[in-house]
């Protein structure tokens, strides 16, 4: 499990098919063989590791599921280690599961922020509340407006300069994982007739 609170911005050093190898030097401090770390938002295992970088072995359903088949030598991405026992949750519990990808429509400065608009998928929008948890690119963000094919979130000027997000044009796509609990409650009503 995860936060959603990005701790480094990594840089993709090679991208082949069923392998990633990402450049990194905070992420990369006691991290071992077999430790499970997000790679903008997909909960992906070491396989190998040097002093500079991690390399994951990523399955057909992965690059199905999210946007880590798109990445190139020299694209950003955001990582987090795994939770510890003792870590705080500043975010919201972010699983690592990428549901859907979703792609950015426009990026419009508010203030010191940013409005990031999304194009998203029906079933994801539907498990998407005004004020609820969202994660895209494995940030915790919170869901400020919402209608039938898009939604929207405030990039506060930290966000900004320590993810991904808002180096992304318009059209580019997004991991995206919905609250886990608001899935649970739809499909125990589904399950009910409700």
């Amino acid at each position: 499990m995860f936060t959603g609170i990005i701790e480094e911005v990594g840089s993709v050093l090679d991208a082949n098919e069923g392998r990633l190898r990402i450049g990194c030097s905070l992420v990369i401090e006691d991290t071992k063989l077999g430790d499970s770390i997000a790679v903008n938002g997909v909960d992906l295992t070491v396989v190998r590791m040097d002093g500079e970088s991690l390399s994951f072995d990523c399955m057909p359903e992965t690059y199905r599921r999210s946007n880590l088949g798109e990445l190139q030598p020299g694209d950003a991405v955001n990582l987090e280690r795994s939770l510890t026992p003792t870590t705080r949750i500043s975010g919201h519990i972010v699983r690592g599961v990428v549901e859907a990808t979703g792609a950015l429509m426009s990026l419009t400065p508010e203030g010191e922020a940013v409005l990031a608009r999304y194009s998203a998928p029906t079933d994801i929008l539907r498990h998407m509340v005004v004020k609820g948890p969202i994660t895209i690119d494995g940030v915790s963000l919170t869901v400020i407006a919402k209608d039938a094919e898009s939604f929207t979130v405030s990039l506060v000027q930290f966000t900004q300069e320590h993810t991904n997000l808002t180096g992304k044009a318009p059209g580019a796509s997004i991991n995206l994982e919905t609250d886990i609990i608001a899935r649970y409650v739809d499909e125990r009503l589904a399950e009910r007739g409700l």
